[in-house]
């Protein structure tokens, strides 16, 4: 029992530090080990993994799987862990749903006792690789991992095996309206949409748009030339009122010009002395 539990737990490890380790090969190891050990445990008494971030299940293939069980039965274990009260599913959710379909009472499981943290990056990883979760709840998920572990995203990125740049458009979804994020869950919208809705700062013109999108099946490129079709100089105009009073309000402290744009701020100087003076104004001493 304890050289299971310790080939398990460097299994875990490797599963949460190696990429090329998928969720299913990790899964067929632990059946390959303990399928003997497997036992047959009541629906009523198994729950969802807590973590599960998948909340959305495909109805069709639900009941095209339940079909399969009432023919050939559950072909491999699904894998649980003990609970306070029954079992909470490490892997096997789709299974568990289709076999209640199916009208069973009972379902063959591998008993395996997980961390809650692990629970969560197990749900969360096996989603993911598997293409179930829709983008929103994808980003939930990461969200919520990476908040309780203290990760940047590029530490999750790594440890999943995703690229920094994926992960940050991502996450980058969750600013959208409530309307607008139920429209990526149903996929009337795509990722891609998403993103682009996403750069905006106004959420009623996320919504606005994102109907547009859904009205007219619009593309990517038509949603980037509607964003972009506000002539320059009125942007460039609305641009100078916004930041205007800050640039005054900035010169008149200092004495010199001031320019703000995306996200900087310039200012203007003379000479060497007129550089100490700006300095000395924010209390800023040079050491020699």
């Amino acid at each position: 029992m304890a050289a299971n539990k310790k080939a398990l737990g460097k299994g875990l490890e490797e599963l949460f530090s190696n990429a090329s380790l998928t969720f299913d090969s990790f899964e067929e190891q632990i059946v390959k080990e303990e399928k003997n050990n497997s036992m047959e445990i009541p629906l009523s008494e198994i729950r969802s993994n807590p973590y599960q971030p998948r909340k959305t299940f495909d109805e069709d293939a639900l009941n095209e799987l339940a079909e399969s069980i009432k023919e050939y039965g559950i072909v491999e274990p699904i894998i649980v862990k003990k609970s306070i009260k029954g079992y909470e599913i490490v892997a096997g959710e789709r299974r568990t749903k289709a076999a209640k379909i199916a009208g069973l009472t009972s379902i063959p499981a591998i008993v395996k006792d997980f961390t809650d943290d692990e629970m969560q990056e197990i749900a969360l990883l096996e989603n993911i690789q598997r293409e179930d979760l829709n983008p929103i709840e994808e980003a939930e998920g990461i969200s919520a991992i990476i908040s309780a572990r203290g990760l940047t995203q590029e530490e999750f990125a790594k440890k999943f095996g995703k690229s920094r740049s994926y992960i940050t458009n991502l996450l980058g979804i969750l600013k959208l309206p409530e309307e607008v994020k139920d429209m990526v869950k149903d996929r009337s919208i795509s990722m891609s949409h998403a993103r682009s809705l996403s750069k905006l700062d106004d959420q009623e013109k996320m919504i606005k748009i994102a109907k547009k999108i859904v009205k007219e099946n619009l593309n990517v490129r038509d949603i980037e030339k509607l964003l972009s079709s506000k002539p320059s100089a009125v942007k460039a105009r609305v641009k100078e009122e916004k930041y205007r009073i800050y640039e005054d309000a900035f010169s008149d402290a200092i004495g010199n010009k001031v320019k703000i744009s995306n996200k900087k701020i310039e200012i203007s100087y003379d000479s060497m002395t007129d550089l100490a003076r700006i300095m000395e104004i924010f209390h800023i001493d040079i050491k020699d």
